[in-house]
């Protein structure tokens, strides 16, 4: 066994000492995938919500040094951030459109599992944690905004409270363990579940959710760490009405993920069943999916009956949403007559959009598979060339190029702009960069790739072929001239003879100057 004369030092060795005392913990047990070529983003949105949750731990941490949870400071602590307190505004508008940035990516995560059908290869432990995971995502986001305690959060606030009261047996105890037995510190309570209790329930249930292998991918990270900061410099967060007692409220809507179950309520029908029980059962049959689905492919085109109802799920989700956040613009009507949807009219439309979107659903499936499975036979028929788009190393390396000026000129308008006031401008560039950055590591990968494949072997020329008839004519000698082999000294091959044929009298009378000849001049000697 030869020993090694190397020795490590510095930087290096500590780096080896780390790795090996980390190699005892449940830390390498997790294993990281770094894609070394492009990888659908579809594929690891979970990874991608977990990144923001990291985003949204330290950004809110940040956020605790000045924010005061006390009912009469918390608005105008969180005041003082926004306009006092250095990269403040940066930091209030990362958290929150990270936070809704984590819903939606949990939200999209859930039905691209469910319509590729992920869940049925033995995942249902992670199927039902995860259901539950986005759950609590939108009860944390849910505290994240009531306790800055605006209009928009007494009013969400107040629909909290009366819903978890009607719950039967168990709903005004829950009411006071959640908010308090009075008005003045559910603040405190909401800030206490906001930062560790809510966050300790989804660290708890992210162990059991994620698989051992977790898709890292450097470019993804980039990307949605830049839309996030391109979203809140071009739709900054406002700080709203601070909520006064004596004075009453305007009309205003909870957030995206919440104005759903908003539209029932404002049916003004029982809140138990509207608000506790209908979303109740949509999340436990969403939880029982892996339990009823009993096909065994895992396309959305295989799955018809599964992927209709996921559909028309779907579609009431989105109508119901857009129906919340619908106020008549008539100012003159009454307050009551401006919030109130008329339950007939909202119940007949969602009982008849489930059979009619489900039949339509299903018939757009049945033909999706129909002109699949004729597509198939066309292209083993037809030809089988698939256009790609290969770059040559000369353009990958101007786009680095390019995209390496163009990432030197951001960074100098995000510095100006910062130094200008502009707060929402240097908040765009700088998510521009990130974006930037993602485009520049994807091509260098993607140049790094093409550099490792073999280039193609060069064509081998082929020699024309002559034809037969002109080969033949160059191998036939001319009269009175000595074939090459009898020039050499060489035996010459036998020349068949050359045999007379009779002119015709046509071929005789075709000169036009020549006299009539007779057939009695043929015979003259």
């Amino acid at each position: 066994m030869a020993a090694s004369l190397e020795r490590r030092t510095g930087a290096v060795a500590f780096f080896y000492w780390l790795w090996d005392g980390l190699d005892r913990t449940i830390f390498t047990a997790i294993k990281f995938s770094f894609p070394a070529r492009f990888v659908s983003p579809f594929g690891f949105l979970g990874m991608l919500t977990f990144v923001v949750f990291v985003i949204l731990g330290i950004s809110g941490a940040l956020l605790m040094f000045y924010y005061q949870p006390m009912l009469d400071r918390a608005w105008d602590s969180v005041q003082f951030i926004n306009d006092e307190v250095p990269f403040g505004f940066h930091i209030r508008n990362i958290h929150y459109h990270g936070s809704n940035a984590m819903v939606l990516l949990a939200v999209l995560h859930m039905y691209y599992q469910y319509f590729s059908g992920r869940y049925k290869i033995r995942n249902e432990i992670l199927w039902a944690t995860g259901v539950i995971l986005g759950t609590v995502t939108i009860l944390e986001a849910f505290t994240g905004y009531d306790i800055i305690f605006s209009e928009r959060a007494e009013l969400a606030i107040s629909i909290a409270a009366s819903l978890t009261t009607s719950i039967p047996v168990i709903g005004p105890t829950m009411r006071d363990a959640m908010f308090g037995a009075g008005f003045s510190d559910f603040v405190l309570r909401f800030y206490a579940q906001h930062v560790f209790l809510l966050p300790l329930v989804m660290l708890g249930l992210m162990a059991v959710h994620f698989p051992r292998f977790l898709v890292f991918d450097v470019p993804m990270v980039m990307a949605i760490g830049g839309a996030i900061l391109i979203t809140g410099g071009v739709f900054p967060i406002d700080m709203g009405f601070k909520f006064e007692p004596t004075v009453p409220p305007g009309i205003t809507v909870p957030e995206w993920y919440l104005t759903g179950i908003y539209a029932f309520l404002r049916t003004q029908y029982d809140k138990f069943v509207t608000g506790v029980l209908w979303p109740g059962i949509f999340i436990a049959a969403i939880m029982l999916t892996p339990f009823i689905d009993r096909y065994k492919k895992f396309s959305w085109k295989d799955r018809p009956i599964i992927t209709a109802f996921g559909i028309t799920g779907l579609a009431q989700v989105m109508v119901t949403t857009y129906w919340g956040f619908y106020i008549p613009a008539d100012t003159t009507l009454s307050l009551v007559e401006r919030l109130v949807i008329d339950p007939v009219f909202l119940y007949s439309v969602m009982i008849l959009m489930v059979p009619l979107g489900f039949g339509f659903t299903y018939m757009m499936i049945k033909l999706a598979k129909e002109s699949e499975r004729k597509a198939k036979l066309a292209k083993e028929k037809g030809p089988n060339k698939v256009a790609t788009i290969n770059l040559s190393q000369k353009w990958i390396n101007w786009l680095l190029v390019a995209l390496l000026a163009f990432q030197v000129f951001l960074n100098i308008a995000a510095y100006n702009a910062a130094l200008t006031g502009m707060k929402n401008i240097s908040l765009f560039f700088i998510g521009l960069i990130l974006i930037v950055f993602a485009a520049f590591f994807h091509i260098y990968r993607y140049g790094m790739n093409e550099a490792k494949n073999a280039p193609p072997p060069p064509p081998i020329p082929i020699p024309d072929e002559k034809p037969k008839e002109i080969a033949q004519e160059e191998t036939v000698p001319e009269p009175g001239k000595i074939p090459e082999g009898e020039a050499s000294g060489e035996k010459p091959k036998a020349i068949a003879p050359e045999v007379q044929t009779p002119k015709t009298q046509a071929e005789l009378g075709s000169g036009t100057n020549s006299p009539d000849i007779g057939a009695s001049d043929l015979n003259k000697p």
